[in-house]
């Protein structure tokens, strides 16, 4: 990942609500959710509010969008996330590795979109 690209993932994360957002839709899987979904458990956010974040946080690679019908799904970009997580760590733990040995076997076992449920073990 480029300094570039990676100063965008994290200055996209760096306001409150996107960082929510990101959390949710972690936790959401790849099955995604509504913006509408997400403006409710950000506690009744306005449209163009969360659309607003849901712009920046796209146009830093961390989420994706499709159509459902009427609706636009968002979930997290997996791939996108974890190479912003490799990139903080890559130098880590001067000879300490059982401190990111943990994180890089959890994404390891990320390939892609998830199909199923997200387990960490």
């Amino acid at each position: 990942m480029e300094v570039k690209t990676a100063l965008a993932g994290f200055a996209a994360l760096s306001h409150e609500i996107r960082l929510r957002i990101i959390r949710m839709l972690v936790v959401a899987g790849a099955k995604g959710m509504a913006s509408g979904s997400i403006a409710s458990t950000l506690g009744n956010a306005s449209p163009s509010l969360v659309s607003f974040h849901l712009k920046e946080l796209e146009r830093a690679g961390l989420i994706e969008s499709w159509r459902e019908g009427k609706s636009i799904l968002y979930s997290a970009s997996w791939p996108a996330l974890s190479e912003l997580v490799t990139f903080l760590m890559h130098d880590c733990c001067q000879g300490h590795c059982e401190y990111c040995d943990k994180a890089i076997a959890l994404f390891a076992k990320c390939e892609g979109r998830p199909t199923g449920p997200i387990r960490c073990e």
